[in-house]
């Protein structure tokens, strides 16, 4: 089994950010070589997550609602004792999970129609890492 591991960092300008990071991927996989296998992407902050959905800014709006209304920002968690003022992020990272594993088949991400991979920034303005990891053969 082959593998190729590569890492991006992220810092961006707000809080909360989706950023559709597929055709990232697609390059790593591309570079590796692998036709059968799977890619392996993950958030390595607790404060970030890795989803797959529509790249459609009407249900990118509804994913980031969503996740204000369950895990709204507020001032009384109980992790803001620590120093931090992210516990919201905490919780989010939860909801939309840190990593997801999309097949590889004849050497392409075997994604549906209209499935997108986004990295979900929710406690930015800060360097935070991702790793893309393809393993196959």
């Amino acid at each position: 089994m082959k593998s190729k591991t590569e890492y991006l960092t992220f810092n961006t300008k707000n809080k909360r950010e989706y950023i559709r990071i597929t055709d990232k991927a697609k390059e790593v996989l591309d570079a590796s070589g692998i036709q059968e296998g799977m890619v392996l992407i993950s958030a390595m902050h607790i404060t970030a997550g890795v989803f797959i959905n529509d790249n459609e800014s009407g249900i990118l709006s509804d994913i980031d609602e969503m996740l204000e209304t369950i895990a709204p920002y507020r001032d009384d968690y109980r992790h803001h004792r620590t120093g931090e003022k992210n516990g919201d992020a905490h919780l989010k990272n939860i909801l939309t999970h840190h990593q997801v594993i999309v097949p590889v088949t004849a050497g392409k991400l075997d994604l549906g129609p209209w499935q997108e991979i986004f990295y979900a920034e929710f406690d930015g303005r800060r360097a935070k890492r991702l790793v893309i990891k393809v393993m196959g053969e």
